[in-house]
């Protein structure tokens, strides 16, 4: 049974997958043919050209989505919440001008604690 789930979740996004892909490639070409040859006067591209102008700018420009564990975002979140006051200030004046002012705070301006 539980391989039969695995299965059927693998498939399922691997499905979905293709579907995104296929949408923002559309959306993409759309896009582009509609505003590019008319504001640069650039050539039309077909849809392949726009799937691997997405693929090209997530490689240049991002990360391939949220998925993508951070693990040492949580890590210093969970840190951030076990220090003293005293060492959260200390830490503040180590940093120095880095931090911006309101951190550690609450959007209130409040400081967490």
């Amino acid at each position: 049974m539980r391989k039969r789930r695995f299965a059927f979740v693998g498939v399922a996004f691997i499905v979905f997958m293709i579907v995104a892909i296929g949408i923002a490639g559309l959306i993409t070409a759309g896009l582009w043919n509609a505003l590019m040859p008319a504001m640069l006067r650039l050539p039309p591209i077909t849809f392949w050209q726009a799937v691997g102008l997405l693929f090209l700018s997530r490689l240049l420009f991002g990360r391939f989505g949220e998925w993508v564990p951070r693990p040492w975002k949580s890590r210093f979140v969970r840190g951030w919440k076990d220090l003293t006051p005293e060492e959260r200030e200390r830490f503040r004046r180590a940093m120095g001008s880095h931090c911006t002012p309101n951190f550690g705070e609450s959007e209130t301006g409040e400081k967490t604690s």
